[in-house]
C-alpha cells in the first residue's frame, strides 16, 4: 500500500502519514527497492486506532498510548488509557459537584444590600481572613468604601462567596473553583449557567463513548499485531 493510498483512504495528507510514522504512532515501515515507503494493513489500523483515541484522549495522549503499543508496552499502553478514564470520572464528579453547590444556592433568598467583612464572615460561618484569601485568589471582588478603605460587599459578592464555600466543603481547590466563579460572573449569575451545565456534560458524554471506541480500535489493533484478548478472568471477591 502506497502512502497516498494510505491517507486517501482517512482522509489525510501524504505528509501527514509520513510524519504520524516519524511519531511512533505508525509503526516502522519497509522500503521497497527505490525507497518507497510500503504501508501493509497493519499500518491501516494502527492509523484507525490513533485517529479514535484522539477524541476521548486529546492529541498527546493518543500519540503517547500508540508510541506505548508500538514499542510493545502495552502495560503502559493500558495505564495511560486508566488515567484518562480516572480524568473523565474526575471531571463528572466535579460537574455533579458544581451541580449540587448550585441547587443548594437556589433556594436561598436574593441577597440585598451590601455588607461589611466581619457580619459577613459572621453569616456564612467563616473568618474573615478566609474572605481576604478568597479575594486574593481572584474569587472575590469587594469594592473599597472611598472614605474608609473597608471592603464593601454586594449580593453579587455574596453570592460569589457562597458558591465557593458549597464548593470548598465539597474538597476542591481554589485553582479549580476559579473557572466557575469566573463562569457564574460573567454570565451575570446563577441561572445562565443551566445551558452551560447542559454544554458540559454532553461534553461529558461525548468524550466517555469517544474513549469506548477507542478502546475498541486499539483492541483490535493489539489482534491485529498478534495479541489476543486475555481469557475472562474469576469474578473477583470484594
Amino acid at each position: 500500500m502506497r502512502p497516498v493510498d494510505l491517507a486517501r483512504a482517512h482522509g489525510l495528507s501524504t505528509q501527514a502519514i509520513r510524519n504520524y510514522e516519524e511519531a511512533g504512532i505508525l509503526p516502522a515501515t519497509e522500503r521497497g527497492p527505490h525507497g518507497y515507503r510500503a504501508y501493509t494493513p497493519l499500518h491501516a489500523q494502527a492509523l484507525r486506532a490513533f485517529l479514535a483515541l484522539v477524541p476521548g484522549h486529546g492529541h498527546p495522549t493518543a500519540t503517547a498510548i500508540m508510541r506505548a503499543v508500538n514499542r510493545g508496552a502495552t502495560e503502559d499502553a493500558l495505564r495511560l488509557i486508566d488515567e484518562s478514564h480516572g480524568q473523565l470520572l474526575d471531571d463528572r464528579r466535579t460537574l455533579q459537584a458544581v451541580e449540587a453547590a448550585l441547587r443548594d444556592l437556589a433556594p436561598m433568598p436574593q441577597e440585598r444590600g451590601d455588607s461589611f467583612i466581619g457580619p459577613l464572615a459572621r453569616k456564612l460561618g467563616l473568618r474573615p481572613a478566609t474572605l481576604r484569601t478568597w479575594e486574593n485568589a481572584g474569587l472575590v471582588r469587594p469594592r473599597r468604601d472611598p472614605r474608609t478603605g473597608y471592603r464593601v460587599y454586594s449580593a453579587a459578592d455574596v453570592r460569589d462567596l457562597r458558591l465557593t464555600h458549597q464548593l470548598r466543603r465539597g474538597g476542591y481547590l481554589l485553582a479549580q473553583i476559579a473557572p466557575l466563579i469566573a463562569e457564574v460572573r460573567s454570565a451575570g449569575g446563577i441561572a445562565p449557567l443551566e445551558s452551560t451545565l447542559r454544554d458540559w456534560r454532553a461534553r461529558l458524554t461525548a468524550r466517555g463513548r469517544a474513549m469506548l471506541e477507542g478502546a475498541a480500535a486499539v483492541d483490535a489493533y493489539l489482534r491485529t499485531r498478534g495479541l489476543p484478548s486475555p481469557a475472562p478472568s474469576a469474578t473477583i471477591e470484594r
